[in-house]
């Protein structure tokens, strides 16, 4: 792709030059603060986030939910709308819908319709370079504390290309996220309908001679099914203040919580109470009636809340562990889980007294070990779905960044 023919000088350090036919205007010229508030709160709930700008709060279900929402800013379509606690992590973008916004974000509208694109701009102002300069101009005492209030944000300067290369350059990056998600969307499809034949393959085996039992009729005549307490032991050690802490997923399994990115709120205090988990130990978590029972990689300490389970000495091996890491996040399992406990719901603890007495399937060991290819496959998938995720990823974000600040030229 081609470069400009001639660039110019900036006052933005992550921005040294622009082509010479661009403008570079302060925010105050292009954008407007509007502060319309909701009477009853009844519209849509929109809530902002650093990972994708402006969406509906019910598409971001780890957000909070207000009693009253009356008094919420209103906010249009093509409205610019900033977290101003958390721009400086990139928690900002241009609305695609009307709705509210928290009366703590900054709603702004711009000036001129026909002289800026909306899409351009969700793009530009998400980009790293303008990142670092709401962390500059934010204030706080500390990372956590920052504001970027409406004074700071009307110094920045953006660059400003004519409108005909703004469109061409939000239609060129949408062109290319589409591309980019109907790649990962495929993959995605792929990996999902292998597991689906792992999830039959651990409650179905080989065979087609099945059993009869009431909440696993699939399973191999050959395998045998036993109390969870004679497969398991509760696993309840505390005192452990010096370990990581660690949290519990649905998609990832027990993970360490500095691998989160989602905001998991830390015990406060004493850490003396949590749990601790050693690698290859099962945690029942408040969700597990929604997900399953989660498979630790890591030693840690996590909630007392959860029930930590290991398998007995005759089944703690690498082959029943994986079997039972598959077994445990099936829908089978689950609908075990919902139908066995009595009074399950939502924020209920599931103790080892809820889960000892539930049947689970045992395959012989020979069984197990046929169904290692399909284990590592998958894994295998998973791992390099991860890695192209992941370079894709730093691929648009910087096709993004060099075509909204003209280092690319877009026709």
């Amino acid at each position: 792709m081609n470069a400009y023919s001639k660039y110019k000088e900036t006052q933005i350090e992550t921005i040294p030059l622009i082509p010479a036919h661009w403008l570079f205007l302060r925010s105050r010229r292009i954008f407007k603060e509007v502060d319309i508030r909701s009477a009853d709160g009844g519209e849509e709930l929109l809530s902002v986030s650093n990972y994708t700008g402006v969406t509906l709060r019910k598409e971001n279900v780890t957000m909070i939910l207000a009693e009253d929402y009356s008094g919420f800013k209103l906010c249009h379509k093509d409205d610019l709308v900033i977290n101003i606690m958390w721009a400086w992590a990139g928690a900002l973008g241009v609305s695609n819908q009307k709705g509210i916004v928290s009366s703590a974000y900054g709603v702004y509208r711009f000036r001129s319709q026909r002289q800026f694109h909306p899409k351009y701009f969700d793009f530009l102002a998400r980009t790293p370079n303008f990142i670092a300069e709401y962390r500059k101009r934010s204030k706080g005492i500390r990372e956590s504390r920052l504001r970027m209030y409406s004074d700071d944000f009307f110094e920045i300067q953006f660059p400003i290309p004519p409108y005909v290369e703004q469109e061409a350059i939000a239609n060129f990056l949408e062109n290319k996220n589409e591309k980019i998600k109907a790649f990962l969307f495929s993959k995605k499809q792929l990996i999902e309908k292998y597991l689906e034949k792992i999830n039959v393959l651990v409650q179905s085996g080989f065979t087609k001679e099945k059993s009869n039992s009431k909440f696993w009729a699939s399973i191999p005549e050959n395998w045998n099914l036993e109390k969870a307490k004679r497969i398991f032991s509760e696993f309840n050690s505390k005192n452990h203040p010096e370990e990581e802490l660690l949290a519990a997923t649905q998609d990832r399994g027990v993970i360490l919580k500095s691998l989160c990115d989602e905001d998991f709120v830390s015990p406060s205090g004493d850490y003396n109470g949590l749990k601790l988990v050693a690698e290859n130990d099962f945690v029942i978590s408040l969700r597990s009636f929604q997900g399953g029972i989660e498979h630790s990689a890591y030693k840690g300490i996590i909630s007392p809340a959860y029930t930590v389970i290991r398998l007995k000495p005759q089944y703690n091996n690498e082959f029943y562990i994986r079997y039972f890491k598959y077994l445990f996040k099936t829908r089978q399992l689950i609908s075990l889980l919902n139908t066995a406990v009595s009074g399950i719901r939502e924020g209920k603890n599931i103790n080892w007294a809820d889960f000892c007495d539930l049947p689970l399937p045992i395959p012989p060991i020979h069984d197990i070990m046929r169904m290692q290819d399909d284990f590592d496959r998958y894994e295998h998938l998973v791992r390099i779905f991860e890695k192209e995720k992941k370079l894709l990823d730093e691929y648009k974000q910087s096709i993004i960044s060099e075509v909204v600040t003209g280092k690319i030229k877009v026709t």
